[in-house]
């Protein structure tokens, strides 16, 4: 477990700006400064999804660690699975500075970064290193700001990545770089679908097995958007979508200074919102195909209700800002207590119990 001192340490880089602490959490899980946890294993939160099995649904969203710095160790926190990137073919700085803005209040945070990554080889050689390790590690992958064809940097990560990744994520959702959500319009959604999953039929026959593919999208979307992006993924061969990225939604905050700082909000602001388009998509994609739940989870009880709204799996991130590294582990115990009161034999018996109450919500 996680104990106090990990919890004041996190407590205590809040004197730092939000991009220095974050820098700063990096090098100390580099260093082994944060303990790994230990957790009884649970069978009832055990997941196969994609025809991959997940050890429990909690897993890190893509964003903290874009350049495959500490995989492992955010596994050993009591993660199910990791996500690093978005990785984009070339390196880039991303969008100037400041660009992260923490809303206490609203236990929120404003990101405008723009993809800045260290590119294609850096994280490959990191994954590299560590490909002989255990536990599930996806991949998201972007296009670089200035590319000319974005569509052929979507191609390029499936082909860099395919023998080091667990799953992909194409990332067409971030609001920090320009043009990019217009992706999830049906005829780009549509050309882009096919040429990545065209890739990754290539890369099936080179390797001898198939990588899952998910498709991230935001969670602006009207209902059209959302019957359009739907009809692409079930009618591709897609494993599944995550619901959702960032929004530039502003409703309801208490910090009214920040909220005027342009980029996407995430954090428990977007849990409402989040939660509600997953379940929409639910609704529209049927049960069969895989959705990862994403958006201001900060605790057992919301990883659960974004079950109940339809997940199959569970991602976090912003809300750790607030929580500290005891948060997965935290959520995967208190799961294991929801699911003794629920007395349920497996996390998916009580998926899509709230479908129907989430997916009336008005956005």
């Amino acid at each position: 477990m996680i104990g106090p001192f990990a919890g004041l340490a996190s407590r205590s880089l809040f004197v730092f700006d939000p991009e220095t602490a974050h820098g700063l959490s990096i090098a100390a899980l580099k260093t082994g400064l944060v303990p790994a946890c230990r957790l009884p294993a649970d069978p009832r939160l055990v997941q196969t999804v994609a025809g991959i099995r997940f050890a429990n649904p909690i897993g890190l969203a893509a964003g903290y660690d874009k350049n495959a710095e500490v995989p492992d160790a955010m596994l050993k926190l009591g993660f199910g699975f990791t996500e690093i990137g978005t990785v984009t073919p070339k390196p880039q700085a991303g969008n100037d500075k400041p660009r992260i803005f923490r809303l206490v209040e609203d236990r929120g945070v404003i990101n405008r970064l723009g993809f800045n990554n260290e590119g294609h080889e850096a994280a490959f050689a990191r994954l590299t290193a560590r490909c002989n390790a255990p536990g599930i590690v996806g991949v998201n992958i972007g296009a670089n700001k200035d590319a000319a064809d974005r569509v052929a940097d979507y191609v390029a990560g499936i082909a860099k990545f395919y023998a080091l990744a667990t799953y992909f994520t194409v990332n067409i959702s971030s609001p920090n770089t320009p043009g990019l959500r217009d992706l999830q319009a049906r005829d780009s959604l549509k050309a882009l679908l096919e040429a990545v999953l065209a890739a990754r039929a290539e890369e099936t026959l080179r390797h001898g097995r198939t990588v899952p593919v998910f498709l991230k999208i935001a969670p602006d979307l009207t209902e059209e958007g959302l019957d359009d992006i739907a009809a692409e993924a079930t009618s591709h061969p897609l494993d599944g979508l995550i619901v959702s990225n960032t929004t530039l939604a502003r409703d309801g905050l208490k910090d009214q200074v920040q909220a005027k700082e342009a980029g996407g909000l995430s954090g428990a602001p977007l849990f409402r919102r989040s939660t509600a388009v997953l379940a929409k998509v639910r609704k529209r994609v049927g049960p069969d195909l895989a959705v990862i739940g994403v958006g201001g989870v900060s605790s057992a009880a919301d990883a659960l209700e974004k079950i109940r709204a339809g997940a199959d799996l569970v991602q976090l991130y912003s809300c750790m800002v607030y929580e500290g590294p005891g948060l997965p582990a935290a959520i995967v115990q208190g799961l294991s207590e929801l699911l003794d009161r629920e007395k349920v034999s497996s996390i998916h018996e009580l998926r899509d119990s709230s479908l129907d109450q989430w997916a009336e919500t008005k956005l």
